[in-house]
């Protein structure tokens, strides 16, 4: 892995100096604070400021090799002997695990499968300043999860488009709330937003008026579900 050492005053001038010499681009690296000074000098007249970086190019296979081997040592230890498939997409990578009887992987509505997957980006990401989103499947839980949770909001969307009523959705996680805003965030006939406090938190689909935009929680569209 290609790595460089570089001080500034500034973090960004430290970084855009690192970038300068690795020829690559911000969201290609990986960024270690070595040390970060701030005081002031002689009779409190000069402000000495000093960042040291450690920078390296992101290497994916790196992280993955790195998730995989967590994550099997996590499953020899609950004496589940499973494969695990690696697929990197653009903005993250996944862990799918294939075996015989990995319920007990899932969970209650997931919860296993998300603490599961909550310990091994905590794991692989530690001490890294660029983080690298990993999502764990367990057999295809969450792809069939994603799938029936489309069908429920565009079955909802329809009730509320035909009787011009909100609906309220039962409890979601971010994960689950994200999906469903997504799903309908280009139907013209129906808006989302969130309401509540987690776990409680619920979507709520109502019907636009005056053509207004889709006003689903910002919070929720952009959380990158670690859980």
């Amino acid at each position: 892995m290609r790595s460089v050492e570089v001080v500034g005053r500034t973090k960004e001038e430290a970084l855009d100096l690192a970038l300068k010499e690795l020829k690559v681009d911000r969201d290609k690296v990986k960024v270690e604070i070595l040390e970060e000074v701030s005081s002031k000098g002689l009779l409190g007249l000069i402000n000495i400021n000093r960042v040291r970086l450690r920078v390296k190019v992101r290497d994916r296979e790196e992280y993955a090799q790195k998730a995989v081997r967590f994550l099997r040592e996590i499953l020899v230890s609950m004496g589940i002997y499973a494969e695990v498939e690696t697929f990197k997409k653009p903005d993250h990578l996944v862990l799918n695990i294939n075996g015989s009887d990995l319920g007990k992987l899932i969970g209650r509505r997931g919860q296993t499968l998300n603490a599961l997957q909550y310990l091994v980006n905590l794991a692989v990401n530690k001490d890294c300043e660029e983080k690298e989103k990993i999502i764990i499947d367990v057999g295809g839980y969450r792809r069939r999860k994603e799938e029936s949770l489309r069908k429920l909001a565009n079955r909802a969307a329809t009730r509320v488009a035909l009787h011009k009523k909100k609906e309220v959705l039962h409890p979601m996680t971010p994960y689950e709330r994200r999906i469903i805003h997504l799903a309908l965030q280009s139907n013209n006939e129906v808006k989302t937003h969130s309401e509540g406090k987690d776990p409680y938190r619920r979507v709520v689909i109502t019907p636009k008026n005056n053509g207004l935009e889709n006003k689903e929680n910002e919070e929720d569209r952009k959380n990158h579900v670690i859980n």
